[in-house]
């Protein structure tokens, strides 16, 4: 099959986090039409998660080309850059406190950045309610997207920016998610000030972490006067269900923390034991390094679907350079094939060199050196 004109072809983006609408507001910006399809019934169908540092070399520089960095920094929260290091008694080891014109990674609550996103794209962008299945036709294109309502839609580029357990990835790479060993386990705490007021004087405007070699823990300021906790220890990953628990059981849950975390300091236990409602499992997949595929004019993968790595603070600024560099090679290559090649001759290096250095580094998380949390947050 030739290739279309970018101008002229019919572009689908799977996922509508911060990448996939990245790529859509600058193809936008560039008068290329696009469309997202989500398996979200809309955008508040669920908790979007915690805070985001966007950083001013790759993150920021997609914001800049989406035309909404301006916006992005009246929302975002510079003082989030606070980070205190403890150790399991409580006691501060390091304390990064940001100049007061300190903008290298201020943090954005995830909605906050979804919703600046949405907003800017043209109605009716985003379709919502569509899960994708799977992504048929002949490698080269066109390619058909087949939805778990029964529809189906041909198009010319799939770029999937579904994360971690992408549908598209299947039509390029076999390659799956494997466990990292490390699984987080995240409490929520809400109007900290007046209900929690030990632990937001512990953790201050920005971050607080702690280790001891085989556990850790991380708490971190959000917006509306909300933390999230991260509980983070080596265990398999269906550890709940193996200690004979559900999710939902949180008082057998917090039984079994305050048993593994027992010599730790009371004040740092409160993380476990007083937060609101039930606890969320995370464990920590990662995708096998160095993850390619082979060249296909008609798909291509950006952010987690690419390139999924330990939550060690660079996922979501990936994804957005992922997506800025992407929507701009559309925007400037006489086809589509052309400006997917340009993308990934980039993109694929950039992420195995990154990749690599990540490669089981979820285990930094625990070590009772405590690692650099100010550069390697969540995200």
């Amino acid at each position: 099959m030739n290739s279309p004109e970018p101008a002229s072809a019919r572009i689908s983006v799977a996922g509508a986090g911060p990448g996939g609408l990245t790529c859509a507001r600058i193809l936008q910006r560039r008068g290329i039409a696009v469309t997202v399809y989500d398996r979200d019934e809309g955008p508040d169908a669920r908790d979007q998660g915690g805070t985001l540092d966007l950083h001013a070399d790759n993150g920021q520089i997609a914001l800049h080309e989406a035309g909404l960095l301006d916006a992005f920094f009246a929302l975002a929260r510079p003082e989030g850059q606070e980070m205190r290091q403890l150790d399991p008694s409580g006691a501060l080891r390091s304390h990064h406190v940001p100049e007061a014109d300190e903008l290298f990674k201020p943090e954005i609550d995830r909605s906050d950045l979804r919703a600046l996103l949405l907003d800017s794209l043209e109605p009716g962008t985003v379709q919502w309610g569509r899960a994708l299945e799977s992504v048929g036709g002949p490698a080269g294109g066109p390619r058909r997207l087949h939805f778990a309502d029964g529809t189906t839609i041909e198009t010319d580029l799939v770029i999937g920016a579904d994360g971690a357990f992408s549908r598209v990835r299947r039509a390029v790479s076999p390659a799956v998610p494997e466990y990292s060993g490390v699984s987080f386990l995240e409490a929520w705490f809400s109007d900290v000030e007046n209900r929690h007021p030990e632990i937001a004087e512990l953790v201050g405007a920005g971050g607080a972490a702690a280790a001891d070699g085989d556990r850790g823990l991380f708490a971190q300021r959000n917006g509306g006067n909300r933390i999230r906790v991260y509980i983070i220890r080596r265990a398999p990953a269906d550890w709940i269900a193996a200690s004979g628990l559900t999710t939902g059981d949180t008082a057998g849950i917090r039984a079994l923390l305050l048993d593994e975390y027992a010599h730790w300091s009371p004040r740092l236990r409160r993380m476990i034991t007083d937060n609101d409602g039930r606890y969320v499992d995370r464990p920590i997949f990662a995708l096998p390094v160095p993850h390619t595929w082979e060249h296909d004019q008609a798909v291509t993968l950006l952010g987690d679907a690419a390139h999924l790595m330990p939550p060690l603070g660079v996922g979501v600024n990936l994804a957005m350079l992922d997506a800025c560099e992407l929507a701009l090679a559309l925007a400037d290559a006489p086809t589509v094939a052309d400006a997917v090649r340009l993308y990934e001759k980039t993109m694929l290096p950039r992420s195995i060199e990154t990749a690599e250095l990540l490669e089981g580094a979820a285990e930094h998380l625990l070590s009772a050196d405590i690692p650099n949390f100010n550069n390697n947050t969540p995200s």
